[in-house]
């Protein structure tokens, strides 16, 4: 079985082989033709060819002239692999009806083909594009907008794009942006990113470090934002509009950091700034201040009541000591008086 590229007709001056300045050999000729067809044609001519040649699933020997993709493969002197790449791309494409179907093919007959440029949208030469992982890479690559050639070869070189992020910042970033992207889906993978942040000293202290910095960005937002403050005590008031309005101008001067800009500096500055604010506002307010006070008695008193709910002494032998005691007898002194003055302060 002769494979010929389907070409169409040249000048016959093309092709003379008498004396002249215009005369070629026949052999150059023909590789000429053969070069314009595939020019305007690509991959679409051998598709065609596999196409109308290869028996369609489902379809006996006895039911077609066409072979096998196997027969196919071993008269072309290839793999059967690469011959159904070929044919799954004209059966998509035919799905899209920019070729006609199987069926409507006959062996030999070359039909109208697409433009060359359409041609990577429906083919890919690596056969990872057929496996499961290779349809979601090129989903995923035609979906950024890219050829899926271009991701199935980063994905089939592991180490070279290691190499790529270790030297390249623009890599890395991109590197970075991905996973962040995939995390939200991919639960196993947050699993194994957190516990190798976990077990990495220098990156424990980062993520602290940049987690001070969002929760005092976000407290500021909060005020800014929310329209209530909690005060160091713990009561919750409504911001006076000269705090919110100093919190809105650090917030801002926050939002406008470039992205990668370190932010830590800024939202110290902001935090402490809205904090002593807060701090002012109790203390010009006879109320508030008297309030903060009660807030924050009662709040000792009761972590105070929750450590001693806690103790037990069911093994006190094993750990008494006398200093025990006397501390113990201290604070009943303290309590004593305390309890005094508050009896006093009641009339």
């Amino acid at each position: 079985m002769t494979l010929a590229i389907p070409a169409p007709e040249v000048p016959a001056q093309t092709a003379e082989t008498s004396a002249g300045a215009d005369a070629v050999p026949e052999t150059i000729a023909r590789d000429a033709r053969e070069f314009g067809a595939y020019a305007r044609t690509g991959g679409w001519t051998f598709a065609l060819k596999v196409a109308r040649s290869v028996r369609p699933g489902g379809q006996g020997a006895d039911e077609s002239d066409k072979v096998s993709a196997k027969r196919f493969a071993e008269l072309a002197g290839c793999s059967p692999e690469r011959v159904m790449r070929f044919y799954k791309a004209w059966d998509v494409a035919a799905d899209d009806g920019l070729v006609p179907q199987f069926e409507a093919l006959q062996p030999g007959v070359d039909v109208e083909l697409p433009e060359a440029d359409v041609w990577l949208s429906y083919y890919s030469s690596r056969s990872s594009a057929t496996s499961v992982r290779g349809t979601a890479i090129t989903a995923a690559a035609e979906a950024e907008g890219i050829r899926p050639t271009k991701a199935l070869e980063v994905a089939e070189n592991p180490t070279a794009l290691r190499a790529a992020i270790l030297a390249d910042p623009g890599t890395a970033q991109a590197a970075r942006s991905a996973l962040l992207d995939r995390l939200e889906e991919d639960e196993e993978l947050r699993g194994v990113l957190a516990r190798d942040v976990a077990a990495r000293e220098e990156l424990k202290k980062a993520v602290a470090s940049e987690t001070k910095v969002s929760d005092r960005i976000e407290f500021v937002r909060q005020v800014a934002e929310g329209g209530q403050v909690k005060t160091p005590a713990g009561q919750v008031i409504e911001a006076p509009a000269e705090l919110r309005q100093e919190a809105e101008r650090h917030l801002s001067l926050l939002d406008e950091l470039d992205e990668g800009e370190e932010a830590g500096e800024w939202a110290a500055e902001a935090y402490g700034t809205v904090k002593t604010l807060i701090q002012e506002t109790v203390e010009a307010d006879p109320e508030l201040r008297v309030a903060e006070r009660r807030t924050k008695f009662y709040s000792s008193i009761t972590k105070a009541t929750k450590v001693f709910e806690e103790l037990t002494f069911d093994d006190a032998g094993e750990f008494y000591e006398d200093d025990m005691v006397k501390r113990l007898e201290e604070l009943q002194g303290a309590l004593s008086a305390c309890i005094e003055a508050l009896r006093k302060a009641a009339g």
